[in-house]
């Protein structure tokens, strides 16, 4: 079965993606869509399968970007920031972009 995190580790990592990393939002979401045009992101939700983020097209149409976490099945919630990593690192590897330094 899925692990569900609490609204309090939900509202806290989607504070910090959404206000503070932009562009690493749109970098998965283009690296992980089958759409072409993605030209914003934000995420959405997490469970302890996946990231998931809503994206916005070039036409002003919207769709859903699931990406399952590159490590697996996670159920702490300090677990999400290395999956997100993973994610950020694979997108660029994808898109062909030079990841900047992890903190």
């Amino acid at each position: 079965m899925t692990h569900r995190f609490d609204d309090a580790a939900l509202a806290g990592v989607l504070s910090h993606m959404n206000g503070d990393h932009d562009d690493d939002n749109l970098l998965i979401a283009r690296a992980y869509s089958p759409a072409t045009d993605v030209v914003s992101a934000t995420m959405i939700g997490f469970d302890g399968d996946a990231g998931q983020w809503r994206a916005r097209l070039a036409t002003g149409e919207e769709t859903i970007v699931r990406v399952p976490w590159p490590g697996g099945p996670i159920t702490e919630r300090r677990d999400v920031r290395r999956e997100i990593v993973a994610l950020y690192d694979e997108s660029c590897r994808r898109l062909g972009v030079e990841p900047r330094p992890h903190a």
